[in-house]
Formats: C-alpha cells, structure tokens, sequence
C-alpha cells in the first residue's frame, strides 16, 4: 500500500475521531440543558397553578358604583338577575347551559373561541368558572366539570 495514502488516512481517522468527540459532547450538554428545561417548565406549570388558585380564591375588591360598593360578580340570590353579570361571564354561563352535561373549562373554551392549548388563556377562563361557582351561579362537581345550578 503506498506510503502517503496510508498518512491520509490515518490523519482522516484522527479528524473524525475529533469530530465524534466534539459531537458527543455537544449531545451531552443538549440532553443536559434539556433536563434543565424539563424541571423549569414543571416549575413554572406549578406555580402558575398556585398563582391561578390564589386569584381565584382571594377576595373581590368591590367596584364603587354611585359611591357605593359593589360586587362585580355578584352573589347569586333570587332577586339578582343574570343580566348584573359582565358579558364575558355570561357568555360563560351560556355556553355551560348550552352543553349537553357537565363540561371541562377546556370544552367551554372551545365553545367561547378561546385558544384552549395555550395555558395562559385557558387559566383565566378557569377562574372565571370557579369564581361563578363560588357566587352560586354554576356548580363545580368533584370531577372537576362545571354545571349549572339546579
């Protein structure tokens, strides 16, 4: 065999040999940093769920209306109507009666137009299903679909 093909190809040998070190060590760091990913995006999903269930359950700060304070979602009681709730409340309420049972926040949703894959739109309509849910207005089963009241 002649002498100078023998060098190349030992020094091609030696450069992919480089190469596949190289390589390796890149994978490594993109499976690391894909692990770290993993953890924050279990991170962020846990406290964007506490954050939502805080929301939900603090306090309304009652509107001033006329100088007087005001629920903005209001307890539901025999001589308050439907129509005190703002629009998009409403269109919550009649989508839920709409269904044909007891449906997911997702599925009102999709009844409404939202975007239902993207996290950050649905949380805030799940919110206002449980807020409707605290005021009386709609029933949460321990399933976690929503209904109306009976």
């Amino acid at each position: 065999m002649d002498p100078a093909l023998l060098e190349r190809i030992t020094a091609r040998r030696a450069e992919l040999d480089e190469l596949e070190a190289q390589l390796a060590k890149q994978l490594a760091e993109v499976r690391a940093e894909r692990d770290e990913l993993a953890v924050a995006e279990r991170v962020f999903e846990r406290v964007s769920e506490q954050i939502a269930d805080e929301c939900v359950s603090a306090t309304s700060v009652p509107a001033q209306v006329g100088g007087r304070a005001v629920m903005l979602i209001p307890h539901r009681t025999s001589d308050v109507e439907e129509n005190v709730l703002p629009p998009d409340y409403q269109r919550i309420l009649a989508a839920v009666r709409q269904a044909a049972g007891p449906v997911m926040a997702r599925q009102v949703g999709e009844m409404l137009g939202v975007d239902v894959n993207i996290r950050s739109k649905l949380e805030p309509l799940r919110g206002k299903l449980v807020r409707l849910v605290d005021r009386g207005w709609l029933r949460k089963l321990p399933d976690g679909r929503f209904t109306t009241r009976l």
